[in-house]
C-alpha cells in the first residue's frame, strides 16, 4: 500500500472521490424552501466559478451546475446576480477568463489583474495580433456615450461597415468584435448584462464598484489565493488539478502549493492508484458517504478536468460535439449521471423547447451498476430537469445499453 509523505497509509480513491464531492457541495442537503440568492451564493461558495458556454442543446453551461447541487431553481436568479446592478441588489458575479470564459465573485476580480496585463492584446496575443489602439479609442468613446453596446451596436455608432475575417471557423469576427474581446481580456471593459446571450460591453469602472476596480495585488499573491480558492473546491487534488481550475501554469503552481504547506493549509499526501502526489486542504472533510443523484452538465466543476475525472471516478468522458455524428460514440451533448457518489451512466440530451420535449436519443450504463436501479433513479432526475426546464415531455431514444430499461422505468414508449 502507498505511504504518504507523513508516513501514513495512503488515502483510498473511494475516500477521495468522497472528499472531492463534499468540496463541490455534493454531501450538502437541498434547501428545503425555494432557493433565494443566498441559496447560489453558498453554491458559488463551493463551486468558487461557473463555466460559460455557448451551446445550448439543453440548457447553458452556467446554470447547470446550481441545478445539480440544489434542484430546480429560478434562472432569474442568477441572472440577476450577474447581470444586474442595483442598490439594493449589487451586482454578486462578474465575468471573466478564469477557467474559461467563467462567472466568478465580483470580489475575485483583481485576482486576475496580472492576466489581464498579459491580455493587453487578447487572449491570442502570442499569435501575433495586435490590437488596433485607435479603433480601441474609438470603441471606448462610444461606450462611454452611449452605455452597454453589442459589438455591431458600437459599430451602428461609428458607421462602420467592416468584412469579418473568414479564417476561422464558428468565430469569424469583425473587427470591431475583436477590439471589444481585446478590451474585454485586458480588463478595460466589462459585460454588465447579457441579452440572447449576447454579451454587451461597457467601461470596467461602471460595471465594478471602485473599490474592486483599485484593488492591486500582484501576481503571486494573486496565484496563491487562486490556488488557496482551487484546493477549497477540489478538497484533494494533485498540482495537474489545482493548476487546471483557474488555467494557470506549473510554474505559477508550485511555488504556490510549497506556500500553502508551509502555512499549513494544504497536506501532501498519497492516494491509492494516484501516479502523482496529492494535495489535501486542511478544511476539508471526508464525508462518511455520498448520497442522491445529479445529471452533470459537461462544463460542471466536478468533471470539467478530464484527467481528474478519470482518476476519481475511472469514467472516461469526453465531449463529442465537434466529432462527426457518424463517429460519435454517446452522443452530441452528454451529461454523466452521478448517483450515491458514483458515476453510473451518462445520457445524450436535448431541450426542444418548440415542442416542450426533453429528448433523451441515446442512454448508457456504466459497467457494474444496476441497470433496473440506475434506470428507475435516471427517470427521476430527467422529470426533475423537464421540469426544471418547463418541458411537458420526457422522450427516450434506443440508442445505448440504457435505452430500453429508461424507457420503462419513465413508463412512456421507446421513441425511434
Amino acid at each position: 500500500m502507498p505511504i504518504s509523505s507523513n508516513g501514513s497509509a495512503a488515502l483510498t480513491v473511494a475516500a477521495a472521490r468522497r472528499i472531492a464531492l463534499g468540496a463541490q457541495g455534493f454531501a450538502a442537503a437541498r434547501p428545503s424552501g425555494p432557493p433565494t440568492r443566498r441559496t447560489l451564493a453558498k453554491v458559488l461558495d463551493t463551486t468558487k466559478l461557473l463555466q460559460i458556454d455557448s451551446v445550448s442543446a439543453v440548457v447553458r453551461a452556467h446554470y447547470a451546475p446550481v441545478f445539480s447541487r440544489i434542484g430546480a431553481y429560478d434562472r432569474a436568479l442568477l441572472d440577476e446576480m450577474a447581470w444586474s446592478d442595483t442598490v439594493r441588489r449589487p451586482r454578486e458575479l462578474v465575468e471573466y477568463w478564469a477557467h474559461e470564459a467563467a462567472l466568478l465573485p465580483v470580489e475575485d476580480w483583481p485576482l486576475m489583474r496580472w492576466r489581464m496585463i498579459k491580455y493587453r492584446h487578447g487572449r491570442w496575443a502570442g499569435l501575433g495580433r495586435h490590437r488596433d489602439e485607435k479603433l480601441a479609442d474609438e470603441v471606448q468613446s462610444v461606450l462611454r456615450e452611449f452605455g452597454p453596446s453589442t459589438a455591431g451596436e458600437i459599430e451602428k455608432h461609428l458607421e462602420l461597415d467592416r468584412p469579418r475575417a473568414k479564417d476561422n471557423w464558428g468565430w469569424n469576427y469583425s473587427e470591431t468584435k475583436v477590439v471589444c474581446e481585446q478590451l474585454f481580456a485586458s480588463g478595460e471593459l466589462s459585460v454588465p448584462k447579457r441579452v440572447a446571450f449576447q454579451r454587451h460591453y461597457d467601461l470596467t469602472e461602471r460595471v465594478l464598484p471602485a473599490e474592486v476596480c483599485a484593488r492591486e495585488i500582484d501576481e503571486p499573491d494573486a496565484v496563491r489565493e487562486l490556488v488557496r480558492r482551487s484546493s477549497a473546491a477540489h478538497g484533494i487534488a494533485t498540482e495537474t488539478d489545482l493548476r487546471d481550475y483557474y488555467r494557470l501554469k506549473r510554474t505559477q503552481t508550485e511555488p504556490a502549493i510549497a506556500d500553502l504547506i508551509d502555512a499549513g493549509e494544504l497536506e501532501q499526501v498519497a492516494v491509492e492508484g494516484w501516479d502523482k502526489p496529492a494535495y489535501l486542504h486542511t478544511a476539508a472533510r471526508i464525508p462518511r458517504r455520498i448520497t442522491g443523484s445529479a445529471l452533470l452538465c459537461p462544463f460542471d466543476p466536478l468533471i470539467f478536468f478530464r484527467a481528474r475525472t478519470e482518476r476519481l471516478f475511472d469514467f472516461h468522458y469526453r465531449i463529442e460535439i465537434y466529432t462527426p455524428e457518424h463517429k460519435r460514440v454517446h452522443g452530441y451533448y452528454v451529461f454523466p449521471f452521478l448517483l450515491d457518489g458514483e458515476i453510473v451512466a451518462r445520457v445524450d440530451l436535448r431541450a426542444d423547447r418548440t415542442t416542450g420535449i426533453l429528448r433523451v436519443p441515446g442512454a448508457f450504463l456504466e459497467p457494474g451498476h444496476d441497470r433496473t436501479r440506475v434506470a428507475v433513479e435516471l427517470a427521476v432526475a430527467l422529470r426533475e430537469m423537464a421540469d426544471w426546464l418547463e418541458l411537458g415531455t420526457l422522450e427516450i431514444g434506443t440508442r445505448g445499453d440504457l435505452a430500453t430499461a429508461l424507457s420503462k422505468a419513465a413508463r412512456i414508449r421507446v421513441s425511434a
